[in-house]
């Protein structure tokens, strides 16, 4: 009766209403409990009964009442759901449909579902993986979740999983497009092309490498100076900007690079085949050639042209790495003309990398971390592979065709698909300089590290540090790279412009700076220039394709890391950041990141303190570990699940730490004597 009390249900809502309410989100616990995060503050409790309405990331209104001398929250209202599109894997329940969640704060949970009309729900098996939505919420009233699966991914048992759950997680295409039967040329009929199939370019690439889109020349002079020629596929011959494969390739952005496999931008036939400068077949290529000097400085005479050329020579990276490191290669034996070549675009490479080395930013050598797969997709190895002689040829060639792409595209047009970086975050400057130069007695200040030559000297005085403390320190305190349409400089590069279009098969902005080339070639308006949101859009077509590139070497090393717990294998991590709850390392070997818990350090919150502001830990107010140390660590655990990995060091100090605490421990005791 006193439940249908109208009186008690008026008062109920009358003290209801005089609560304090607040927005926030819901961050989920494997606890049941949850709390409402109002902003990195402050936050509430919410009881187990109260998360059963919402979920994690649900933005919501809660009233806030006391509960047992405790502030909770009672989420009232939702704001915007966290869950709408998701992946999940099929759960059973008496023959019944239900879809779990493919998340880390949401694995617990299981929603009762229905297939969207058109799907035969008998297809549907236990552990499945789907894409659902979600269609019911209790906080809109209704009862209960409740979700419609719009698709079947693949089965539980496929090894190919990773692959495509990735994709379809990040809405990524997991095919190539669709070729068509004829390709044909599509040029401007006043470009014509100059005919260099006689000069004698070779392509440096990977062994398995298909869409093979730079091929070079270099002759040195008497006076020692270089004179370089870097040809380009030239799929924009075949494309025009009002052709349907256009609006496919402005959609994908990128070709999709992931362990293992790579989804194209454009149709294999024509990436792989039409384009590809394949070995002694006559390929349509953009060109642009200039003088580089034996000091590494780029000339004035950058010319681009239009030209059908001819690779003499298919080489590959670590054969003509063999042979300028070795003096030979059991691989590869050169004729006299292409050794000639090969070691004059050495010779080149050289000279721009003490110029950059000495006037712009050099990045340090990291390892790229490369899978080797079975045919049935099982991780054989993990390669760490470094960039030798014959990759820093190439990318030295590659970064001076941009900059030669930068300076055509900004003076002739002022616009273009432009690569920027503008240093620091300015409201971080300050903390930058008090950082670095604390006693101001080195050459960086405010004023000077927002230039491009401050900044670019400042990163290079970071680079000389005996440890990457600081580089580490000041990397949160950095722009991110962007996209755009406005010639300016890219700082974390040290240059004052920088387009890229030396990938025209791979990257949709490449294409469109294709286009402007030949207009500047042409002397003419180009067919396409670039909006102001290609930049947003190549960027977030490049954040989707880092994070799909990223997860599926998650699943791939949890899978491959399975078993290291139990055998105790020894690895030695780098520490990439910290946070108040740990640490996160990089492991050297493999590549694979691991986190190590605070707990697992040691088990004492009072002792211990992470201190992601200065990137370190300390253990009973003694400094421990810094950003970019090494340790030695055994995983703890790896979960296939949550494709996580726990690791823990081996030791529980580092041994300087313990000698450093044993000699203040010592002199302390001294003086207590002498006292």
């Amino acid at each position: 009766m006193l439940q249908d009390n109208p009186l008690l249900a008026q008062l109920k809502q009358q003290i209801q209403e005089n609560l304090p309410k607040k927005e926030g989100t819901i961050k989920a616990t494997d606890k049941g409990f949850g709390f409402l995060e109002v902003d990195n503050k402050t936050s509430f409790f919410i009881p187990p009964p109260y998360m059963k309405k919402c979920l994690h990331g649900d933005k919501v209104v809660a009233i806030i009442r006391t509960e047992k001398e405790k502030e909770v929250a009672e989420p009232q209202e939702l704001v915007e759901q966290g869950l709408t599109r998701f992946i999940g894997r099929v759960k059973l329940f008496k023959g019944k449909l239900n879809v779990t969640p493919d998340h880390p704060q949401l694995k617990k949970q299981s929603f009762k579902a229905k297939v969207k009309k058109g799907l035969n729900p008998e297809h549907f098996a236990e552990g499945d993986w789907v894409v659902a939505h979600l269609i019911r919420h209790p906080l809109n009233g209704e009862n209960g979740f409740f979700v419609e699966i719009s698709e079947k991914i693949t089965d539980a048992d496929d090894k190919i999983a990773p692959w495509w759950v990735t994709l379809a997680q990040n809405d990524l295409p997991n095919s190539e497009p669709a070729g068509i039967e004829n390709w044909e040329l599509k040029d401007d009929a006043d470009l014509e092309r100059i005919d260099m199939t006689h000069i004698p370019f070779v392509t440096i690439d990977g062994e398995s490498t298909k869409d093979m889109d730079d091929a070079l020349y270099a002759k040195k002079k008497d006076n020692g100076d270089f004179e370089l020629t870097i040809a380009i596929a030239d799929p924009t011959a075949y494309i025009t900007p009002d052709d349907e494969m256009d609006k496919v390739a402005r959609e994908r952005g990128f070709t999709i690079y992931m362990p293992g496999r790579n989804i194209p931008m454009l149709p294999r036939d024509l990436a792989d085949e039409l384009c590809s400068l394949i070995e002694n077949e006559v390929r349509p290529a953009l060109c642009c050639s200039v003088t580089v000097s034996k000091d590494g400085v780029i000339g004035e005479d950058i010319k681009f042209f239009a030209a059908n050329i001819k690779s003499h020579a298919r080489l590959v990276y670590d054969h003509v790495s063999d042979w300028l490191e070795n003096g030979s290669s059991d691989s590869w034996q050169p004729t006299e003309e292409i050794a000639s070549i090969v070691r004059d675009l050495f010779e080149f490479s050289q000279a721009r990398a003490n110029w950059r080395q000495t006037n712009a930013v050099v990045f340090p050598d990291r390892p790229d971390y490369r899978f080797e797969l079975s045919e049935n997709n099982d991780v054989v190895a993990i390669h760490a592979d470094m960039r030798r002689s014959a990759n820093r040829l190439v990318e030295e060639s590659m970064i001076t065709a941009n900059i030669c792409a930068g300076k055509t595209l900004k003076a002739n047009f002022n616009t273009g698909v432009f690569n920027t970086h503008s240093g620091f975050k300015p409201e971080k400057i300050a903390d930058v300089i008090k950082l670095v130069n604390p006693e101001g007695e080195l050459p960086y200040n405010a004023e000077s590290v927002e230039t491009l030559e401050g900044f670019a000297a400042l990163r290079r005085w970071l680079g000389e540090q005996d440890t990457s403390y600081l580089d580490n320190r000041i990397r949160k305190s950095q722009t991110y790279s962007e996209m755009g349409n406005q010639p300016l400089p890219h700082y974390a590069m040290g240059l004052d412009i920088y387009a890229t279009w030396t990938s025209p098969i791979r990257k949709y902005g490449d294409m469109i700076n294709h286009r402007m080339l030949k207009a500047h070639v042409l002397g003419k308006e180009p067919v396409q220039t670039p909006d102001e949101t290609v930049g947003e859009e190549m960027a977030l077509h490049r954040k989707h394709h880092k994070i799909a590139e990223r997860n599926v070497g998650d699943w791939l090393y949890a899978r491959t890391l399975i078993d290291e717990p139990a055998k105790e294998t020894k690895f030695i991590g780098e520490i990439f950041d910290i946070n108040r709850a740990g640490m996160r390392i990089r492991l050297l070997e493999n590549g694979a990141a691991a986190f190590i818990p605070g707990s697992l350090v040691v088990n004492n919150k009072e002792r211990i303190d992470c201190n992601s502001e200065n990137g370190t830990l300390s253990v009973d107010k003694n400094l421990v570990y810094r950003l970019g140390d090494t340790l030695e660590v055994v995983l703890a655990e790896v979960n296939l699940e949550n494709r996580n990995i726990v690791a823990k060091p081996t030791q529980e100090f580092p041994l300087e730490v313990v000698e450093a605490a044993n000699e203040e421990k010592t002199g302390e005791e001294e003086t207590t004597k002498e006292k």
